[in-house]
Parts: structure tokens; sequence; C-alpha cells
């Protein structure tokens, strides 16, 4: 059928699907192995770290995204806590969820709010470093304040990342930068002001991006143009759907989501697809201080990694 027959969002998964079989008959080795898959707990709300742990070993999720919840010195679970419950695990770290607030806010103009999102980077990165983590979520704005401070956060806000740099460089972990939709954030909402982001901060070592479907599909002309854009920059992609529910509950295209993802490397050791359907909230840190609802929790993981699992089935299927 002729492309002109498609509408025009069809046409471009098409290509993405023209170029992976393409890529998959040119260089079959690089779709040998396949996607790592994490699961972002912080979602799960206060519960035991084991019984998050546990939920995800029983469906066989072998990374954790740790809650960024060293807030202080003295506060989230020490490095030597987690490292000993992981040791009794077969799950792994991916990275930690870094949680910005208008207390610790990058863009702020308060220059105490900034330095406490400097200084509790720092200490996000020391406990990763511990765990054996390899990304660390920055956004560059509060999350839950939509509108903008001033026209200065862009420069606050490039400026203080820019000063962790050598930290992150030190640590051996990625600055993966977070686009997030207009509706919770009042900076950085797509892939390409990631990427400008990126380039503004000009340190090595702050290089990479962290997308989520959910995002995308609201901020984005095509979710899969998008991944590809991030090209070797992308260190995670979070998964939920149109809205905000496991992959398969909405209409995102993860198909084409998936194919785009083997073409820019994600089923690389150290490269993982998290998923973090945190449902239709406009501050979704309230997940994060509410009880675990087990049951809902365990059936919303056993039915993301089910339909992922399928559909990645299908995707590596698919004959060059």
């Amino acid at each position: 059928m002729n492309d002109m027959n498609f509408q025009n969002y069809e046409q471009k998964s098409n290509e993405i699907r023209r170029r992976y079989v393409d890529a998959k008959r040119e260089h079959p080795e690089r779709f040998k192995r396949r996607i790592d898959y994490s699961w972002s707990v912080w979602m799960f709300g206060i519960e035991p770290f084991e019984r998050s742990l546990d939920r995800l070993q029983r469906n066989g999720v072998g990374f954790a995204e740790l809650a960024g919840d060293h807030a202080t010195g003295e506060s989230g679970r020490p490095a030597a806590e987690l490292q000993k419950i992981l040791s009794d695990s077969q799950v792994r770290v991916s990275g930690t969820c870094g949680m910005y607030s208008n207390e610790n806010d990058l863009s702020s103009s308060s220059a105490y709010a900034r330095q406490n999102a400097i200084d509790y980077i720092r200490r996000e990165l020391a406990v990763l470093q511990e765990v054996g983590g390899k990304y660390l979520i920055v956004v560059p704005s509060a999350v839950g304040r939509t509108q903008s401070l001033d026209a200065s956060e862009w420069i606050r806000s490039t400026a203080a990342i820019r000063m962790c740099g050598d930290d992150f460089a030190r640590a051996n972990i990625k600055a993966a930068i977070e686009p997030i939709r207009a509706a919770e954030v009042s900076l950085v909402h797509s892939v390409n002001q990631a990427l400008q982001y990126i380039e503004a901060v000009d340190h090595p070592a702050i290089g990479h991006v962290n997308a989520d479907t959910f995002h995308m599909m609201l901020e984005e002309r095509h979710i899969g143009q998008a991944i590809l854009s991030c090209n070797d920059r992308l260190a995670n992609l979070h998964l939920a759907d149109s809205n905000r529910d496991a992959p398969g509950k909405g209409m995102i295209d993860f198909d084409t989501v998936l194919m785009a993802a083997y073409l820019v490397g994600m089923n690389e050791e150290g490269m993982f697809l998290t998923p973090e359907p945190l449902g239709p909230i406009t501050d979704p840190y309230l997940l994060a201080s509410q009880p675990c609802r087990t049951d809902i929790m365990d059936e919303l993981v056993k039915d993301t990694m089910t339909y992922i699992r399928e559909r990645e089935e299908y995707v590596r299927s698919i004959l060059a």
C-alpha cells in the first residue's frame, strides 16, 4: 500500500519499522541482546523495600529505579542498608529517580533552594555509586510548579547543574535530563528542549536524557521519532500509556516505541526501559508519601510486564 494512504503519524511509524528491519538485516548482532527492564519503585509509596523488590522479582523485573529520598543528610535509606537488602535479592539498581520540589529547585530564584538542589544531587550520587546505579534523573525545575518564575530560570538551572558536572564524572553516573509535560513543570517539556538544555550546560558529564512515553504523547509530534532524536543520549525510558496507566491500557503504539528503542541501542548493557504508570495526577510525588496499595501495585506490575514482553517478543520476531 502506498504511504499516501496512511495518516501522517502512520507514515512516520512505518518509516521506523523500515529502518528497524533494515538495521536488523545489516547488523543482526545488535539485536541479539534483549532489553533490560527496571521499575520505578518510589511509586509504590510507603512499604518495606524488601517487599518492593520481591514484587519485581516475582514478575521477572531485574532492576529497580530507586526513590531519590535523601532530601537531607539524615533522610532516606542509607547506602549500606540498601546494599544489604539488595544482596538478598536478585534485583539490581538501574538508577535513581530524582525528586525536585520548590525546596530543591535548580531553577529557583532563591540561592538557598538552588544550593539545596546541588547538595541533594551530590547525596544521591554518593548513594548511587555505592549501590552500582547507572543514572540519576535530573528535572531542570520544580515538579508541580507550572508557572515560570521569571525570564532567568533557564540560566539559573543550567548554571546550577553545571556545578554538579564534576560530581557526575567522578561517580561515573549519567545525568539524565527528563522532559516533563507543561502541566507539571515550567522548564523542558520535550526531548528537543532537553537536548538544548544539555548543550547550554556545556559539561561533558551532563549529556543524557530520561524520556517518558506519557509526557512524549503530550509534548512530541511522534514518540518514535523523538526517541530516535536522542540517539545514544537516551539513558533510560519511562513507560506509561497515554492515560498514564499500564502499557496496553491506552493508545500508545508500543511496537514502534520498542523498535525505536532497539535502534538507539536501548538493549545494550546499562540501558533500561522502566515502567512508571503513575495515573492521571498533576503532582505524582504524592504517591511516595502514601501507604502502598499492595493489591493494585501487584496487578499493575503483572499487567505491565506481561504486555510489554508480549510486544517485545513480537517486535523481535519481525524478520529482516
